[in-house]
């Protein structure tokens, strides 16, 4: 089972066995802040014993965006404010009930009462607890956000820049080529700051070559698709026939 890594100065990584779905805790200027945690029970738990023994305490957590996978959470991680986008935030709470129903399918002992329960970032810069800014997109889904530390160097990428998970459309949207390319600029405009960046599923990027070459990666995924041309993706093939789904599906629509 993974455990909690300093992958740069108060930047903690611990990666799930479900999905590579990596966890995240930032330290910020009054405590830590939980990104993303999960994802079954006992990798909570174990997060928690591993976040406990930071010995600094737990002021915050945030999701990234309104799937499932990213709305769950610990009373061991404590009763502290959980924060989102205001697109995300609303999403979780309509789709509470579907996402605790995805929880409990897929990931065993999770509590569910606490998934889904999100609110809006405060707009009062003195009440946010990020350290860093946000970059929000509606790539892969609404409401998503990124987080640039910029005097760390680090990118929380949410579910964009993965070595292992092509880009993935949010059926709910239809115009994803649209959105991808837009998400890719704004990350583009800051990927030259960026020596590691952390993506949601898959193995963190640990210098701005490999950030860099995640971000052409997931650039020629989507720009093929907008020629019509079939993809030359080293993430997809036999190795990831779990991909050949989704990645149809992607295929489908940028042609419909």
């Amino acid at each position: 089972m993974s455990t909690l890594n300093e992958v740069a100065d108060g930047v903690w990584v611990r990666q799930s066995g479900w999905m590579w779905t990596n966890s995240i805790v930032v330290r910020g200027d009054d405590g830590l802040i939980v990104v993303d945690p999960g994802i079954t029970g006992a990798e909570l738990d174990a997060l928690a014993d591993d976040v406990a023994a930071l010995g600094i305490p737990v002021v915050a957590g945030f999701s990234t965006h309104p799937h499932w996978d990213h709305l769950l959470w610990h009373p061991r991680l404590g009763d502290v404010p959980r924060y989102a986008t205001a697109e995300n935030a609303a999403l979780a709470a309509v789709a509470q009930d579907r996402a605790r129903a995805m929880a409990a399918e897929s990931a065993e002992g999770v509590p569910l009462e606490l998934v889904a329960l999100v609110q809006p970032l405060p707009s009062d810069d003195d009440a946010n607890p990020l350290p860093g800014a946000l970059i929000v997109h509606n790539a892969h889904a609404v409401g998503h956000a990124a987080i640039l530390l910029a005097d760390r160097g680090v990118l929380l990428a949410g579910d964009m820049l993965s070595d292992i998970m092509i880009p993935l459309f949010d059926p709910r949207q239809d115009d994803q080529l649209g959105a991808y390319e837009t998400a890719l600029a704004q990350l583009d405009e800051v990927i030259d700051t960026v020596d590691v960046a952390i993506p949601g599923h898959g193995a963190v990027a640990p210098t701005n070559a490999e950030a860099t070459a995640r971000l052409a990666a997931d650039k020629d995924y989507i720009n093929a698709l907008r020629r019509g041309d079939e993809p030359a993706d080293a993430r997809l093939g036999p190795h990831a026939e779990w991909l050949d789904g989704p990645h149809r599906s992607n295929v489908e629509r940028a042609r419909g």
